[in-house]
């Protein structure tokens, strides 16, 4: 059995790469190759631009691929979504589709759209959120650098963003979110029905999950005293509760689990005033619920 993997080529790539080392995966020979090698002898690579993937999923021409919720809607295209993944180019959050236009623009809502040009890739999906506000307005395909074509070749643009910076940078203003889009996990029917590629893409799924909740979480390792024991486990949140094991010094307990990176940098010093001692806090690879 081998699995016909895609994953995504451009903007994506670099995060995916990342995500996948994390998973467990060593990828080789992909600094112009469209078909890099893994380590792993059931699965077979291609780099597809993001676009695309979804259509060659659901002709069959690949078993499984990443590409984006925005892609598969822009595609329509008839694949079983196995899961979402919270993560993108800059960061572990959605991206957006907005609708924007130059700061000085009379637009101020979607229904000012009527009659006007809008440029964008996500051709379909604007198409469908005119069509839901009974706005009519003329929608070119942008093949890039879409950002600088108003107000002169466009009045409007449908683009993609992160954080908005770079909309501002080209002084732009967002008037509506179109879409927001996480990147999916996504398999062709014939391929999800097969038992054992369906075994291989969950067993992906679960490491990639994996590798995204060890984004976000750190694990604490602290001694404490069994008299400050009750005051330093008020302090923790955890996924289930704390391992508590005795260590050799009698009195004193070794307390371990698994946090929100976030909260690390609080609930520290307040560790420390409970009673913790020696406390070391350390990455992890992945995160199996």
């Amino acid at each position: 059995m081998t699995l016909k993997l895609a994953l995504p080529a451009g903007s994506l790539k670099e995060s995916t790469f990342a995500l996948m080392k994390k998973a467990g995966f060593v990828i080789s020979g992909t600094s112009r190759s469209y078909y890099p090698r893994i380590d792993d002898p059931e699965i077979e690579l291609m780099l597809v631009r993001a676009q695309e993937i979804p259509r060659y999923v659901e002709s069959g021409a690949l078993d499984v691929g990443l590409t984006g919720a925005d892609w598969t809607e822009e595609n329509k295209a008839k694949v079983h979504k196995v899961a979402e993944l919270i993560y993108a180019k800059q960061g572990l959050r959605p991206v957006r589709w907005v609708l924007a236009v130059p700061e000085k623009s009379k637009i101020r809502s979607v229904k000012d759209l009527e009659g006007k040009r809008v440029a964008t890739e996500l051709i379909n999906v604007v198409k469908t959120y005119l069509r839901k506000h009974k706005v009519t307005a003329k929608v070119e395909f942008s093949w890039g650098a879409t950002e600088a074509k108003p107000p002169r070749l466009a009045d409007a643009i449908v683009e993609l963003t992160e954080t908005g910076r770079s909309l501002r940078a080209n002084n732009l203003r967002i008037v509506d979110t179109i879409l927001s889009s996480a990147t999916l996990l996504i398999a062709n029917h014939n391929a999800w029905k097969n038992p054992a590629k369906r075994q291989k893409i969950n067993d992906l799924n679960m490491l990639l999950q994996g590798a995204l909740q060890a984004e976000v979480k750190v694990g604490l390792k602290m001694n404490v005293r069994e008299t400050n024991l009750k005051k330093v486990l008020a302090l923790l949140p955890a996924l289930k509760q704390p391992t508590v094991a005795p260590l050799t010094d009698k009195g004193w307990l070794d307390v371990e689990t698994i946090v929100d990176e976030k909260v690390v940098r609080d609930i520290i010093p307040k560790l420390k005033s409970a009673g913790a001692q020696g406390i070391i806090e350390y990455p992890l690879n992945k995160v199996v619920f």
